[in-house]
């Protein structure tokens, strides 16, 4: 896979050292030594900060910020295009408004999806996903 895109779910389970969280890790060293680009959609951004601040303080939030840029993520940006089309994969599928984001970047720069979300499996046909 020449990019992989990760998202919140994906990311909490290694943040956190969750289920999956070792498969991430795994993924991310894999990443890191073949230098696969590693991208997050800005919402799915968002989603990362507000759970870890919510359930674990100002500090942890600033600390998995740190991790994500010292790991080279890109994150990526939502234009007015990009809104439109996560809304349109939001209309089709029964998935969240961030799932949508994750799921219309992913396809918008042929990456790979890293996820462990069951919400996901319902859109295998459109990108390819990693199950964590």
């Amino acid at each position: 896979m020449n990019k992989l895109l990760f998202d919140s779910f994906a990311l909490l389970s290694f943040f956190q050292k969750e289920p999956g969280g070792e498969k991430v890790r795994d993924l991310l060293r894999q990443t890191l030594k073949e230098e696969t680009p590693r991208l997050i959609n800005a919402i799915n951004l968002g989603e990362l900060v507000y759970i870890t601040q919510r359930r674990f303080g100002v500090q942890k939030k600033l600390e998995m910020l740190a991790h994500i840029h010292r790991m080279g993520f890109t994150i990526l940006p939502c234009p007015n295009d990009l809104i439109f089309r996560a809304a349109e994969l939001k209309a089709r599928f029964a998935i969240s408004y961030a799932d949508a984001f994750a799921l219309a970047s992913a396809m918008e720069h042929s990456a790979g999806l890293v996820t462990g979300d069951p919400e996901f499996r319902q859109v295998e046909h459109l990108v390819k996903i990693i199950w964590v």
